[in-house]
């Protein structure tokens, strides 16, 4: 690995190591290190390089919402009546667990948010009662996702 500027570079044993945990985080040390042709402690000291260079950040369970009985996703679009609203705002929509992202955008938006919702009903309740509440927001436009097609990470 090689860091230039803000930018790393990683080479071919850095991409088997984590291609391996792109396929399964849980991935024992010993089997990355058969894959990769290093020894378990190279491994691992590989992974806490590639840690300290802000190229990965830990590992995490990923849940599915609509097991959960959240099947519906929104994309909202949020207009501020003024931009220096911006960190106030999206400190209260952090106070909404539905809210799952958000965004600081170019275009007509300030804020591009994601939300999970339990159904159409509970977005609107959502939309009205909570975000639409939030010190500084003048407007909403919302998007309602028929279906994700593609979640993916950046290819090595």
């Amino acid at each position: 690995m090689k860091i230039a500027q803000q930018t790393v570079t990683i080479d071919g044993i850095d991409k088997i190591i984590l291609k391996q945990l792109l396929q399964d985080a849980r991935t024992p040390i010993q089997i990355i290190a058969k894959a990769s042709g290093i020894s378990g402690a190279a491994v691992h000291q590989r992974l806490k390089k590639l840690e300290k260079a802000d190229v990965i950040s830990g590992s995490q369970i990923i849940l599915n919402p609509r097991i959960l009985g959240y099947k519906t996703v929104a994309f909202i679009g949020i207009y501020l009546d003024k931009a220096m609203r911006n960190p106030e705002a999206v400190k209260q929509l952090k106070n909404i667990p539905e809210v799952i992202e958000c965004h600081y955008t170019t275009g007509n938006w300030s804020i591009f948010a994601k939300l999970l919702c339990r159904d159409n009903e509970h977005l609107m309740e959502l939309l009205n009662k909570k975000i639409q509440s939030v010190e500084g927001v003048s407007r909403t436009e919302t998007f309602i996702s028929l279906q994700e097609q593609m979640n993916r990470q950046i290819a090595l």
